[in-house]
């Protein structure tokens, strides 16, 4: 079920003081040496990337000093053979730069789709170890959001921006090293003056924009909560005519998308025409001094033509900062979302003791057990319930007196809060998850089938089952002759959620996937009560061939389908009011013979 919570994913959860890159990079360790040939090839082609200006400081060179140029001291005299020379040293470089820029690409759009890989199935398989109450306490567009959106966020900031943010890191130690042995000191200090405040500003900008970020990621995800909630229920739309209603409230939504998403740009826009100020001044005044310094000889001209460029290829690239720390703050946002889900705790862990399934006897014992919904009072009070191995019981009740909720307990869907639950006498909490699930197989009513073919469906939980045992399944089922009847047989696709199926003909599918998986425990839970009769009767003939022999717990409102019981129990506000055979309950005279009368018509 999807629930519109306006709770922030992972709101709830034990918050890791660390910083969202620290986070990532600790996540990432095994990637240490991926990341590590990265940074290099960037490093590399960054230093190749810097040798054009100083070729063509080194030709300005050749042609003024000529017989005293720097080749020249190294002993080619020749003004032909230093170009040669020259042009030779630059094919080189060109080819190196290429030949990195390919190697840095490569290792970090890999290292970003590897990471986003294994972290989208590391946060899903997580996901999937999270209890029901936590999905009833989220949303599933907040989920998609973090599961897609946020992750497929970090991915655009490791295919670029870690590359742009080394690329600068290495330009400004290489040019600022190089300056201080090329220029006088003032010079390179008036030049360099404005990267400290550059850096300064774009780390508080990076403040700034955190909180704002956290509130468009958080927005996005209210926005696809209700997408996916008015996709999921269009049915339910049409039929209220609440077209326009809903509209309304998804414009809402991404208004408040919106609103959150300017704020955001009103400062990140900003940040560029700061820097270009900035980095006016540091150019302006290496223009002046420098020039001067080169006129009163002080320094080369093949110097001053090659720091005017340096300069220049050193501080525009801040410009780009504005983008670079924009990206960035958008990923750290994802990443804190993404490893704040990760860091949601396990409540229900599994146990050690391993449970095979062609073992299982299928003896039940509930005793005194006691459970409440997060915030409610109790649904289950103390409740005491014993299920002989072989045996079909039944539960009926009023809406709300707890049925459905002791078989999620069963399941271990949600722990108990006090008491025990046992499987041929070992207490379930000491079971291993997989074991004690595969040893239960469960009919609802609401039944969820997956995109896919019937067979597909069928086979669900039993994926290498062969074609004969999943028609015998559908025989049992009663559901080979309408399944026959579809366009390709098995093979005909069900749609989304079965959507293509009615409910009776989703129902038996689901009765074919339990009868197939062949647990030695079976709960039906509501099976048959939205079906019509003739569909009903075709499903209880299914259901009293499977029982046969099997422990069996239904949870039924029609009492006609639970008559042949071998006992009954009566529910209300979560304790067993009644108990006993059909015909001893209405003996009694009591809650179940009150139900029985109505339901047959005779009040």
């Amino acid at each position: 079920m999807t629930i519109t919570s306006k709770s922030p994913i992972g709101s709830k959860n034990r918050r890791n003081l660390a910083s969202p890159l620290q986070r990532l990079l600790n996540y990432g360790s095994q990637y240490y040496l991926q990341i590590w040939q990265a940074t290099s090839c960037s490093i590399i082609n960054t230093i190749l990337d810097l040798a054009p200006p100083w070729l063509v400081g080194i030709a300005v060179d050749i042609l003024v000093e000529q017989q005293n140029s720097v080749f020249a001291k190294l002993g080619v005299k020749d003004v032909f053979w230093q170009f040669l020379l020259l042009s030779l040293i630059t094919i080189i470089v060109w080819i190196l730069e290429s030949i990195s820029e390919y190697a840095y690409n490569r290792l970090w759009r890999n290292l970003a789709q590897n990471i986003q890989h294994n972290l989208r199935l590391d946060t899903y398989n997580h996901v999937q170890k999270l209890d029901s109450a936590y999905f009833e306490e989220s949303s599933t567009g907040g989920l998609m959001s973090i599961l897609n959106d946020d992750i497929n966020q970090l991915e655009d900031f490791l295919n670029f921006g870690a590359n742009q943010i080394i690329n600068i890191i290495a330009s400004i130690i290489i040019l600022v090293g190089g300056s201080f042995f090329i220029l006088p000191f003032y010079i390179t200090l008036v030049a360099l003056l404005p990267i400290p405040f550059i850096i300064w500003g774009s780390f508080t900008y990076q403040k700034l924009l955190e909180d704002r970020y956290d509130e468009v990621r958080e927005k996005v995800g209210f926005l696809n909560s209700r997408l996916a909630n008015n996709i999921s229920g269009i049915t339910t739309i049409k039929s209220f005519t609440a077209e326009d209603y809903e509209s309304a409230r998804l414009a809402a939504e991404s208004e408040a998308y919106r609103k959150s998403n300017t704020k955001a740009i009103k400062l990140s826009a900003a940040f560029n025409p700061l820097i270009r100020m900035l980095i006016l001044v540091g150019f302006t005044a290496l223009l002046f001094w420098g020039g001067m310094a080169t006129y009163a000889g002080k320094i080369s001209i093949a110097s001053y033509s090659v720091l005017l460029v340096l300069v220049q290829r050193l501080l525009w690239p801040f410009v780009e900062l504005g983008g670079i720390f924009d990206n960035y703050q958008r990923s750290m946002a994802s990443t804190k979302r993404v490893m704040n889900l990760l860091d949601t705790p396990i409540n229900i862990a599994t146990g050690d003791k391993i449970l095979s399934v062609d073992r299982v006897r299928g003896d039940i014992e509930f005793k005194k057990v006691a459970f409440a919904y997060q915030d409610r009072d109790p649904v289950i009070k103390k409740l005491s319930l014993h299920v002989p191995a072989g045996k079909t019981i039944a539960i009926v009740g009023s809406t709300g007196s707890g049925k459905s909720t002791l078989v999620k307990l069963l399941l271990r869907l949600y722990d108990i809060s006090a008491g025990t639950i046992a499987i041929d006498g070992i207490n379930i909490q000491k079971l291993n998850l997989g074991d004690l699930r595969r040893s239960i197989g469960l009919v609802s009513q609401d039944v969820f089938l997956f995109h896919g073919t019937i067979a597909e469906n069928i086979a669900y939980g039993t994926f290498n089952a062969a074609d004969e045992k999943i028609i015998e399944a559908a025989k049992i089922a009663e559901a080979h002759d309408f399944i026959l009847r579809l366009p390709q047989g098995y093979e005909t696709i069900v749609g989304e959620r079965g959507q293509k199926l009615s409910g009776g003909q989703r129902q038996r599918i689901a009765i074919a996937r339990a009868v197939l998986k062949n647990p030695p425990i079976l709960i039906l839970d509501e099976a048959t009560s939205a079906v019509d009769n003739e569909t009903e009767a075709a499903i209880q003939r299914s259901l009293e061939r499977i029982t046969v022999n099997r422990t069996t717990i239904a949870i039924a409102h029609r009492l006609s389908t639970i008559r042949n019981a071998d006992c009954i129990y009566v529910m209300e506000y979560g304790e067993l009011v009644e108990s006993g055979t059909h015909e001893e309950l209405l003996d009694k005279n009591g809650i179940y013979a009150g139900l029985w009368n109505v339901q047959s018509g005779m009040k």
